[in-house]
């Protein structure tokens, strides 16, 4: 007998004890790695599907049921993530062609060192593609009167971008999107030039502050040489809560997360700092002994990148650093990606983005274009993007070495540099910030729907649809985001590539996969919220 929870299924996987197509439509899954027996959502042993994050997944090859065509859609889920992680969560489930760039991708983005920020943390993404409709960039505006975006951070379902303005006059400050070309200040920490660095943790944002030295960028310094060196707690209404200051430092350059705590490192002097409460922070040594840029986790590591001889280190724990590697004969590591499932950086003076190889191995991805750095790095609907110096050009990656201009975000006149030099993912579209100009732009390359708040840990229940001509996501039975709208007919997604279940374009999931159905039509609100409570 079918019930209304069947209807229109083209795969349903219990993920309980095996990878079976339970639709009847025969569309049986291959395990890679996955372990089978793990609990459930009741606590019970064989009731999900237990995923590493570094190379187990469920792979369903292609069938007419998958291509789903420009027609209507569901995916429902449950999923569990944990509270501390050690890795970037992953893709839940994709079925994508990244070189026509046609499909779906539905993952959990973690942008950790993203240049000095980390701009996405535990944000939930649906999207689609067929790669036939060029994307343009839209200009946002200036948030005050910024030189540079330096950092930048989804929050509580909001877009945070934090400046170095360089009046004497002027501080530092952190603004909040509020939609068209307009921005909302939400204060300045200190009286310090730039806020360097914006972070999530344990639910509050965060924010560095520095004195930065333009000159680095061959500008004029800024006559407000007030120090910074501290990290902020935002409390709201322009209020922010010293949390105290990196040993001596002037500036504080990073922030990210890992395994439940906040890491930072200063600008200008060497060393990496972990937040111990109060005002308080322990030095956590100097990786390579020198002077680091960014953070980035992956794969059970925190990994900083250099500026000196390049190259990048793994955490060892009290002090210690372990050496992985440099990029040839790059001389700074700027920012980190995890694509794939493989963990790139960005580098100068070659331009080029690097793959990890392990040990202390790096493939050369390619140069982007005759530009000399790369900072800006974010895996966008299903594509990595990445932004350059000295043109402020981004490009995106097709593979074997191969880049694609897709747009120019900086034209001032008579500089020497232009920089994207921070992004994010939010409301469904990538987001760049430059240097000179200030501006901020974003770009929507297919369509996409996005979850700008912190997904919890533990089990909970996911819903994407496609129903018409716009996205929807539902997280334990209630709509959380939609979609811009589109014409269905724009957007048929279908291609001959695998279902991956826990990979694809983001990285492998780390966490449970449970109950996994696909539909070929749209599910009712009120399906999705029934699919949420059944057990």
């Amino acid at each position: 007998m079918t019930c209304a929870a069947d209807e229109g299924l083209v795969g349903h996987w219990k993920l309980a004890g095996d990878c079976k197509d339970y639709s009847g439509m025969g569309n049986h899954g291959e395990n890679h790695g996955a372990g089978l027996e793990a609990k459930g959502r009741d606590g019970s042993p064989g009731g999900a599907a237990l995923l590493d994050g570094r190379s187990n997944y469920i792979e369903v090859p292609n069938s007419p049921s998958l291509n789903l065509g420009a027609g209507d859609f569901s995916i429902a889920v449950w999923v569990k993530t944990y509270d501390k992680l050690d890795d970037v969560i992953g893709d839940i489930v994709s079925k994508y062609d990244p070189l026509s760039r046609r499909g779906f991708n539905f993952n959990i983005k973690h942008h950790a060192g993203m240049t000095s920020s980390q701009s996405n943390y535990r944000n939930v993404h649906f999207g689609i593609d067929n790669g036939q409709i060029d994307a343009e960039w839209t200009d946002c505006g200036r948030p005050g009167n910024a030189l540079l975006d330096y950092a930048m951070c989804v929050y509580e379902g909001e877009l945070y971008v934090g400046t170095f303005e360089t009046e004497a006059d002027e501080a530092g400050t952190v603004y909040r999107y509020a939609g068209g070309t307009d921005w909302e200040d939400c204060g300045s920490p200190d009286g310090s030039n730039s806020v360097t660095a914006l972070a999530v943790y344990n639910g509050q944002l965060y924010a560095g502050t520095g004195f930065y030295r333009a000159g680095g960028s061959a500008l004029a310094d800024s006559p407000n040489e007030t120090p910074g060196g501290h990290v902020y707690r935002y409390e709201g209404d322009k209020q922010w809560v010293d949390c105290g200051q990196l040993g001596d430092a002037d500036d504080v350059h990073v922030l990210t997360v890992y395994r439940g705590q906040l890491f930072a490192i200063p600008m200008k002097s060497p060393g990496v700092f972990v937040y111990d409460g109060d005002a308080t922070w322990t030095y956590c040594g100097i990786p390579g002994e020198q002077r680091a840029i960014s953070l980035g986790v992956y794969n059970g590591g925190l990994y900083t990148s250099g500026n000196g001889s390049a190259g990048v280190w793994r955490y060892e724990g009290g002090t210690e650093w372990r050496d992985c590697g440099q990029q040839e004969d790059n001389t700074q590591t700027y920012s980190f990606a995890v694509y794939q499932g493989q963990m790139h950086v960005g580098t100068w003076p070659s331009g080029s983005v690097y793959r990890y190889e392990g040990g202390k191995d790096w493939a050369n991805c390619g140069r982007c274009g005759e530009e000399r750095e790369i900072m800006a790095m974010a895996v966008y609907n299903g594509k990595l993007y990445v932004g350059t110096l000295p043109l402020a050009q981004v490009y995106r990656y097709d593979g074997d070495g191969q880049w694609a201009l897709v747009g120019r975000l900086d034209f001032t006149p008579d500089v020497t540099y232009r920089r994207v030099w921070t992004m994010a993912v939010y409301d469904g579209k990538l987001y760049a910030g430059t240097l000179p100009s200030g501006h901020v732009l974003c770009l929507e390359a297919g369509k996409s729907a996005t979850y700008d708040r912190e997904l919890p840990a533990g089990w909970q229940h996911l819903a994407a649809i496609r129903e018409g001509g716009k996205l929807q996501l539902y997280l334990n039975g209630e709509e959380v985001a939609t979609s811009s709208a589109f014409s269905p007919g724009d957007y048929d997604i279908s291609n001959d590539e695998p279902l991956r279940i826990g990979f694809g374009a983001h990285d492998y999931f780390n966490g449970c996969i449970s109950d996994l159905r696909i539909y070929d039509r749209a599910l009712s609100e009120n399906e999705v919220e029934a699919l949420g409570q059944m057990r």
